[in-house]
């Protein structure tokens, strides 16, 4: 969750909209976009997942695979790494690159 704040904190400066805000307490990140919407990641720590409510594609939960070393969505098998990067690349116009991948080599 650090690493994704930190990431979208980054995009955010590019942009410097005041509508556009990112927000991390408690385990819950929101991430304030104005006319498209607001994002809402927590982490579900009993559940070992992370939960997503997107404003373009809806509510989801992921688990952490292994195998894929990232945050997989089990009824599509797309990470949270290119959900996000693809919906953000939409909705800003340009490739965002949030850096979700590889999540294990990028704890502290």
């Amino acid at each position: 969750m650090d690493k994704m704040l930190e990431s979208l904190e980054d995009l955010l400066d590019d942009f410097a909209d005041p509508e556009y805000e990112v927000d991390y307490g408690s385990g819950v990140l929101t991430l304030k976009l104005g006319c498209h919407g607001t994002y809402v990641i927590n982490k579900q720590p009993p559940n070992k997942q992370i939960w997503l409510s997107s404003p373009l594609s809806g509510p989801k939960r992921y688990d952490y695979v292994p195998e894929d070393d990232g945050w997989v969505y089990s009824r599509d098998a797309r990470s949270l790494n290119d959900l996000l990067n693809q919906e953000l690349s939409d909705i800003f116009g340009r490739t965002i690159d949030l850096r979700l991948a590889n999540v294990s080599t990028q704890t502290r």
